[in-house]
This record gives structure tokens, sequence and C-alpha cells, in this order.
């Protein structure tokens, strides 16, 4: 299986900004969406932002209006902009492969990542 691997994770303050990538090593980025989900210590794995083929991004409410997804298909990248962060926000990011269909993100059933830590703290 081909991993994806993210990176760009660390320590920021509150209200600040901070950009996380993801590439992915396999040959088909360009033809499926693309999903950036976080876990929170002690809680579940939440889907928080995800992109087309076409670019068109969908978001959770809590991050609606803060975080940004885009991707650059010839570099096989996916990267979300998180701006006004919130202590709430910290959590372990993971990208993901996926569909798009009928306004709604569907992993693909695969390994994730090791994901990349955020934490955000005074």
């Amino acid at each position: 299986q081909v991993r994806l691997v993210e990176s760009g994770g660390g320590l920021v303050q509150p209200g600040g900004s901070l950009t996380l990538s993801c590439v992915d090593p396999g040959n088909a980025f360009s033809t499926v969406a693309m999903g950036w989900y976080r876990r929170a210590p002690g809680k579940e794995r939440e889907l928080v932002a995800a992109i087309t083929v076409t670019s068109m991004a969908n978001y959770a409410d809590s991050v609606k209006g803060r975080f940004t997804i885009s991707r650059d298909n010839a570099k096989h990248m996916v990267y979300l902009q998180m701006n006004k962060m919130k202590p709430e926000d910290t959590a372990v990011y993971y990208c993901k492969r996926g569909q798009y269909y009928s306004g709604r993100f569907y992993p693909i059933i695969d390994d994730w990542g090791q994901g990349t830590q955020v934490i955000v703290a005074s």
C-alpha cells in the first residue's frame, strides 16, 4: 500500500496560522478527491475538509471560514491552511484519498498515515 505522508504540524498560539501538507506518492492523485481528518485526544476522528478533483471544497462547521483546503495535482499535494486557530483545533491531522459523491466525502478504506500533530496553546 502506498501511504500518504503528512507534514507541517507544530505548536501555534491561539489566533495564529499553520499550513499542513500531504503528499501522495501514488499514481492516481489527480483522479481522486482528498480529505483532511483530525483526531483530538479522547475523541473520534472527524472530517474537517474535503476537496474534489476539480477543487471544489467543503468544510466542517467547526472550521468553516478559518481553514482552507487546496490541492496541486502536478505535485501530488494537498494542503490545509489553518487561520485563527483555537485550542480545540489541537489534534493529529491526517489526509485521506476518497470519492466525492452527492455532496459528501467517502474515504477509501486503507491504512492511515502517521499524521501530523497540531497543538494550539499559549
